[in-house]
């Protein structure tokens, strides 16, 4: 097969591999908009699941990763002047960088061409190939270009959030929540290097216009949220990317989905097909089993069309569950003052809850207390499950019919 993959991320990196893993023969390319070694974004965080993937699928670039990653464990949650410390799973960073380079290497040991600086728009002609992987990203053209097929749907969250860098390594996945006088801040931090975590900083609207976040250059807004997360910075500086006009990045998030992810011979992958809310931290580790499934159904299939119709099929329904776990933690998030007067250990043990559909619709200490019981009690657990579940459909049918008046 002649390949091409547009967008040099980690997914069509990954699928690239791959696809010459399968068979060397195939004509495999990948375009990259940016210059070699350019890229957005700190750090990347995976669990052991996805570690347990790469080495099934390639053992040579899951032990590169695995050896340019630093390991946590647990969770560390500030909330004012108090603190709680959870055992936890393991979990890894590494940073983008050092994981495109990988992957980058890696393919071109195989004999893939990865051509950077090689942009496409939407008025480009496709590529000339037999599959063409559009694998270029949450404002994917080729996506946009045919928009009227793939039916794209974008949601924007309330909250505002900023990426931000630090040279303090965190060992622990870490939280810290500081109320202001204009409503509470928080920031998600978590290594990736041996001097470097990466900082994700969130707010309502309001607390973000009434702290002036929303008209600081990025150096007074940096100095502002070091002083705010002192505590959890303990004297290291965060880092910044600030926009041409010095200003900071903040954005709202945006929840894509698409109706269809396949036209003829193209194919979406990744954040071109989807994205899930960062604070589940499972963009780069989805988008990296849609690579999986795609090469997979490719080898299975007799036809490309049967190929990315069950691609397709299968990554939609692996998907629902993190995509309600996304939904639900954004939720979680945006109605944060609800929980947090809560005694640290049981908003932390809440903070743990977030993805459950019941918990919205309970009174959070009540909800806590329920979830200990059915810790111990099996019926307990089974009328949990029975009520999750019913919300959970209600949700969704909810969204069916906005979507529908929509």
């Amino acid at each position: 097969m002649r390949v091409v993959c547009v967008g040099g991320g980690p997914a069509g990196l990954y699928f690239a591999i791959l696809m010459k893993r399968q068979d060397p023969a195939h004509d495999v390319t990948v375009y990259e908009r940016d210059a070699a070694g350019s890229t957005y974004g700190w750090g990347v965080t995976y669990w052991d699941g996805l570690l347990d993937t790469l080495r099934a699928c390639d053992p040579e670039s899951a032990d590169s990763i695995r050896a340019g990653s630093v390991c946590w464990r647990g969770g560390t949650a500030h909330v004012g002047d108090r603190t709680t410390v959870h055992d936890g799973d393991r979990g890894f960073g590494i940073s983008r960088h050092r994981l495109l380079e990988i992957l980058a290497r890696r393919a071109a040991a195989l004999g893939v061409r990865v051509e950077f600086e090689r942009e496409w728009s939407p008025e480009d002609p496709l590529p000339d190939a037999d599959l063409v992987v559009a694998g270029d990203g949450v404002h994917s053209a080729l996506r946009e270009r045919f928009a009227g097929h793939f039916r794209p749907t974008a949601v924007g969250g309330r909250n505002t959030f900023v990426w931000l860098g630090t040279t303090k390594r965190f060992d622990t996945f870490t939280f810290s929540f500081v109320e202001t006088a204009h409503g509470w801040i928080w920031c998600y931090a978590y290594g990736f290097g041996a001097d470097r975590s990466t900082f994700i900083v969130e707010c309502s609207p309001e607390t973000h216009r009434g702290l002036g976040l929303d008209s600081a250059n990025e150096g007074e807004a940096l100095e502002l949220l070091a002083a705010l997360f002192a505590k959890p910075l303990d004297g290291h500086r965060l880092i910044g990317r600030a926009e041409a006009d010095g200003r900071t990045r903040w954005q709202t998030f945006r929840t894509l989905t698409n109706e269809r992810w396949h036209r003829g011979n193209l194919v979406l992958l990744g954040d071109a097909a989807h994205t899930t809310h960062y604070s589940i931290g499972a963009g780069t580790t989805l988008a990296i089993e849609d690579a999986v499934e795609l090469a997979a159904a490719v080898l299975r299939e007799p036809t490309t069309e049967a190929a990315l119709r069950g691609y397709e099929q299968r990554r939609k329904s692996a998907l629902l569950a993190a995509q309600s776990a996304a939904r639900l933690s954004a939720q979680w998030y945006e109605n944060l003052p609800r929980y947090l007067r809560l005694p640290p250990s049981q908003m932390f043990a809440l903070l743990g809850q977030r993805h459950s559909p019941l918990l919205p619709h309970v009174p959070p200490q009540l909800y806590y207390y329920l979830d200990r019981t059915a810790g111990r009690l099996p019926a307990m657990r089974g009328c949990k499950r029975w009520l999750g579940s019913r919300l959970a459909r209600a949700a969704q049918k909810q969204r069916g019919k906005q979507r529908a008046s929509a």
